[in-house]
């Protein structure tokens, strides 16, 4: 069973839900939100339906007397939602009623969260950046323009000069299309810069962009303090222990397929609710197994069309119920080139765009090839916020 929380007050998503459950008004206003409950019992649902209709709220539920699962949404505001949860306790629905309070908690509360970096505490009031660093030849944006030690070693000093929090390496292209190469090869690229980054600026705070086990491990030894896997363990279920063992924040990613298959099917009946389903199960499996500082990450670019892409930015804030800080990576990818018609080297104004956008919808930290321009983005968001502090 997974509760989100849906911004149902744009009419294209209000659409969808009203094919979905029939639903013949149109109901949405810009304050409207919608909790759905997929996979609950289908007598659960039809006794939440009696809360919620006392309440003169407006539900629906899929499906029909006798089946045993259903879906089912109610739609309201979060003061309503907060007084039908505690009537649904009090009918002794206990789990189902926590669930649904927490997953507003999450969203209401979300920057009132601290995480756990490298001994420092971050809140989720401020946004942080992860600077690109790629050790490839390949990469889409930058390959091969830092695949030299010397070259590797000079931008991520570059990236800390221009304020990055953290600098992401890696040594595997993920662009679409590409190969996988050996963990020997991949482990030949990125140590030597690990390690000649941490001599010449100690207090730099290293994130390795893998998949595999043994390179995560390797870095977390030399000093890394964060992994970044796009495959969510997938890929190398040994990634759980080692992160584990290392303490080590990691963030887990959405993909469809890998890099080398992602865009060859890019079809989804509702592209933020497999998502959001995917994500929630990965962040419950890695709770299970003692893993505690958590990112998510929707994966921009990954097994998404153009219109995906735009469609999670444009929904970033319901991803905010999975309880977890959210990064998102856009810096310069193809769906921004696609859809203005351009070139690589001519993408970083749309970048900080629609950086600036992800920020006022829930992004907390921006993995970015730019970090001054993702740091403009980020003051001009806490600005706006407190007008007061110019």
């Amino acid at each position: 069973m997974t509760i989100q929380l849906v911004d149902i007050f744009y009419p294209n998503v209000f659409r969808r839900y009203s094919a979905k459950y029939n639903i013949f008004r149109d109901l949405y206003e810009k304050d409207l939100v919608g909790i759905e409950i997929r996979g609950i019992g289908f007598k659960l649902a039809q006794s939440i339906k009696k809360i919620v209709l006392a309440n003169k709220q407006i539900c629906y539920n899929t499906g029909k007397k006798g089946d045993a699962i259903c879906d089912f949404l109610m739609l309201g505001s979060y003061g309503v939602f907060k007084d039908i949860v505690k009537e649904i306790i009090s009918i002794g629905n206990e789990e189902i009623g926590f669930k649904v309070s927490q997953t507003v908690k999450n969203i209401t509360e979300y920057e009132n969260q601290s995480f756990l970096i490298a001994g420092k505490t971050l809140t989720l009031k401020n946004a942080y950046t992860f600077g690109i660093l790629n050790v490839t030849p390949d990469s889409f944006s930058d390959g091969g323009k830092h695949f030299s030690l010397n070259a590797a070693v000079e931008h991520g000093l570059k990236l800390i000069e221009d304020g990055a929090d953290f600098i992401d390496i890696g040594g595997e292209s993920t662009r679409p299309g590409s190969d996988p190469i050996s963990e020997e090869e991949e482990l030949k690229r990125v140590v030597p810069v690990i390690t000649q980054l941490l001599i010449l600026k100690p207090d730099s705070v290293i994130s390795i962009d893998t998949t595999k086990s043994k390179v995560a491990e390797e870095a977390l030894s030399l000093g890394a303090k964060i992994v970044n896997d796009i495959s969510s363990f997938t890929k190398d279920p040994k990634m759980v222990e080692v992160v584990k063992k290392y303490e080590s924040p990691v963030v887990l990613m959405h993909m469809k397929g890998d890099p080398k298959t992602m865009q060859h099917d890019v079809a989804y009946e509702d592209t933020v609710s497999e998502i959001y389903d995917y994500l929630k199960m990965k962040v419950e499996f890695a709770k299970k197994n003692g893993i505690r500082d958590i990112i998510i990450d929707p994966g921009i670019g990954f097994g998404k069309s153009p219109a995906d892409n735009f469609e999670i930015i444009k929904r970033l804030n319901e991803f905010k119920g999975i309880g977890q800080p959210i990064l998102i990576g856009l810096s310069r990818k193809s769906f921004l080139g696609k859809s203005l018609d351009l070139e690589i080297d001519t993408r970083d104004n749309s970048t900080v765009i629609a950086e600036t956008i992800v920020l006022q919808n829930g992004a907390r930290f921006i993995r970015t090839h730019n970090v001054k321009n993702a740091i403009e983005a980020i003051k001009i968001n806490r600005i706006i916020e407190n007008p007061e502090a110019v």
